[in-house]
């Protein structure tokens, strides 16, 4: 490697590790955003050109070519999607990251015959890429509405490890030469396809952020073997960045679901919905409100708190609640945002949709933050979110999101609730907070409520 790429690969790496301490913060984020994709795009360029093998002309213009096409199909697919699709935009570039980790393990297999450590490189990335591939598409699916929800498959457990144990057991006969003949990688190739559709397909649709997080720390973990592969010190790098951020986001994730690693690999992941029943019903007296009343409650209030959910984001409702907000602020009112660490579709998908509409930093406020102060609030008002404030999350051992940390809005003093209707939310339960005396519901679309609801308020 020449000193200038190798000085350049430090720049990038550099660039990396920077722009992901950015991202930390919503305020940040965008700069680190691009920062990160200016070094990878510099070390592309460097690659490229300050190498130190000879390729033919035609190469280049392969490369070139492709490098066009993808960046062309990726901007239009970024500029193009809604706020509302981009947790599938998210599955999907996973699982191109993991299919191209799959298809460098084909290519080079064969080229590691008797080296033990590059078969054991190879095959390894053939399995995680396939299965962060096939697993990706199925998330995708599911976020999509084209695949159900919650997919009963019958001993899905045993099913499950079988086709696992099956798999790491094709492996090492791989890479201890039991098995020479250059079909059975192909045949590897199809069992990570297998095992990525068997373990997302049952997941249930309330669990999917972990399942994201998850994969996304496969395709790093696949990005870096195949920086080992190739003796490239920038993708291990890259890798072992997105593959580590991924894991502890998911760990994030998985306390915030209630759950453990170990349960979302190998036991019984989403079984719960099926066990605890979809459709659960609770039961009781439901409080209906308008617009007006509802702004006559807000107006008065000196402390409220707003739970955005995946609702407003469908209703594409953000850019009203900001009015909202700004109009209670105006108002004496004071303001906060609280934001599950799993509400959406996706992590932080709230904080992006927030974001858009210019919504201030500083008013977001962490679950663990907001929810002792859930007790002095006059008036919380949920939008569009579901079973991150069922409260049979801590009252009810039989709910299948029983032990999970939710925003404890039933404290408040008053609480508003914006649904389109009284149907169950993506755990597939029935909410008790909706038949809470101090809840009021305020049905409709989350755009045309709070538009009502912004018009009353005018009017006071």
């Amino acid at each position: 490697m020449s000193s200038a790429l190798a000085i350049i690969y430090l720049l990038s790496t550099v660039s990396f590790v920077v722009g992901l301490r950015l991202l930390g913060h919503p305020a940040t984020a965008n700069k680190g955003n691009r920062l990160a994709a200016g070094g990878m795009g510099l070390a592309i360029l460097a690659t490229l050109f300050l190498h130190d093998l000879e390729v033919p002309t035609k190469i280049y213009a392969l490369i070139g070519g492709a490098i066009v096409l993808g960046g062309v199909i990726g901007a239009l697919m970024a500029i193009k999607v809604k706020m509302t699709k981009m947790p599938e935009l998210v599955s999907l570039f996973n699982g191109f990251g993991g299919a191209s980790a799959a298809l460098i393990g084909l290519v080079e297999y064969g080229k590691g015959a008797g080296d033990t450590l590059l078969t054991t490189t190879i095959t390894a990335g053939v399995i995680i890429g396939s299965l962060t591939f096939s697993g990706s598409l199925i998330a995708w699916g599911k976020l999509d509405g084209r695949i159900k929800s919650t997919v009963f498959i019958p001993q899905r457990n045993i099913v499950n490890n079988l086709v696992l144990l099956a798999t790491i057991a094709l492996a090492v006969m791989l890479v201890t030469g039991y098995l020479q003949d250059p079909i059975w990688i192909y045949v590897l190739v199809a069992a990570g396809l297998l095992y990525g559709v068997l373990f997302v397909l049952p997941i249930g649709g309330a669990d999917m952020p972990v399942v994201i997080s998850l994969l996304n720390s496969m395709t790093g973990i696949a990005a870096a073997i195949t920086g080992v592969l190739y003796s490239n010190k920038l993708m291990l790098i890259g890798g072992i960045l997105v593959g580590s951020a991924g894991l502890i986001l998911t760990f994030a994730m998985c306390r915030a679901m209630n759950r453990t690693l170990v349960a979302v690999i190998f036991g019984a992941f989403g079984e719960e919905v099926q066990a605890g029943g979809e459709g659960r019903t609770v039961g009781g007296t439901v409080r209906k409100t308008t617009a007006s009343d509802a702004a006559i409650l807000l107006n008065y209030a000196r402390d409220v708190v707003i739970v955005p959910g995946y609702g407003l984001a469908v209703a594409q409702a953000q850019h009203v609640i900001h009015e909202l907000e700004q109009l209670l602020t105006e108002r004496g009112v004071v303001i906060r945002y609280a934001i599950h660490p799993v509400a959406g579709r996706m992590p932080g998908h709230m904080n992006v949709l927030l974001a858009e509409s210019q919504v201030d930093y500083g008013l977001l406020a962490e679950m663990d933050d907001i929810n002792p102060h859930f007790a002095q609030t006059d008036v919380v008002l949920v939008v569009g979110a579901n079973d991150v404030v069922n409260p049979a999350a801590h009252n009810d051992p039989a709910s299948p999101i029983y032990g999970m940390p939710i925003l404890e809005v039933e404290n408040a003093k008053n609480i508003i609730v914006n649904k389109r209707s009284m149907n169950v939310g993506y755990a597939g339960i029935d909410n008790e907070l909706f038949y809470n005396t101090k809840t009021a519901m305020l049905f409709g679309d989350a755009k045309a409520a709070l538009t009502d609801l912004v018009a009353e308020l005018k009017k006071l």
